[in-house]
C-alpha cells in the first residue's frame, strides 16, 4: 500500500526472447537488465535481433519503497550481493509477456515466484538504486523488538468431562 512516506523510482526493464529448446514452450524469456533511463519508446519495442534472440524494451515500472518494509530492504542490502527482482507476466498480446513489477523486497518477490505463472528474474541491484535505497532505510528503519505472546493458562478440567 502506497503511503505518503512511500517513495517510487522509475526504472526500465530489458528482456530477451529466444526460441525455446523445450517442446512445451515456443519461447524462452529472461530479463537482462534494469536501467535508470530509457528511450521514449512504447513497451515491448524491439531494440535488437541477433542470432535468433530479440532484445526488447520491456517497459517502465516503479520500484516502490515503503517504510514498513525497511527490514526486508536492509537484509537485501546486507547480503553478499544485493538484488533487484523483475516480474514478467504472460499475456495474450504480442510478444506474449508484460512487465508486471520491479522490486527490491525479497519477500514480495517470493510471492510472485510462488504463483508459478509469472517469470521472476533476479539481477544485481543497479548502482543507481543503491544509494537511494540505503538513504531510505537510514531514514525510515525502526528496530522492532520481538514480543513473545504468552499463552493463556490451560483449564485443568478436561473440556469434555461431564458432571455426575
Amino acid at each position: 500500500m502506497i503511503t505518503p512516506d512511500s517513495v517510487g523510482f522509475e526504472v526500465a526493464g530489458l528482456a530477451e526472447r529466444r526460441p525455446s529448446s523445450s517442446p512445451w514452450a515456443e519461447w524462452s524469456w529472461r530479463v537482462v537488465d534494469v536501467i535508470e533511463t530509457a528511450p521514449d519508446l512504447p513497451p515491448w519495442t524491439r531494440l535488437r535481433e541477433q542470432d535468433g534472440a530479440t532484445l526488447f524494451l520491456a517497459g517502465r515500472a516503479q520500484v516502490w519503497l515503503h517504510p514498513t518494509d525497511t527490514d526486508n530492504y536492509r537484509h537485501n542490502l546486507e547480503s553478499r550481493s544485493a538484488r533487484i527482482w523483475v516480474v514478467l507476466r504472460p499475456v495474450e498480446a504480442e510478444p506474449g509477456m508484460a512487465l508486471h513489477c520491479v522490486t527490491v523486497d525479497a519477500g514480495e518477490a517470493q510471492n510472485y515466484g510462488d504463483s508459478g505463472a509469472d517469470l521472476l528474474e533476479s539481477l544485481p541491484l543497479p548502482a543507481f538504486l543503491l544509494e537511494p535505497v540505503l538513504a531510505f532505510v537510514a531514514q525510515h528503519h525502526r528496530d522492532r523488538t520481538f514480543h513473545k505472546r504468552k499463552r493463556d493458562r490451560a483449564n485443568p478440567e478436561p473440556a469434555g468431562r461431564r458432571g455426575p
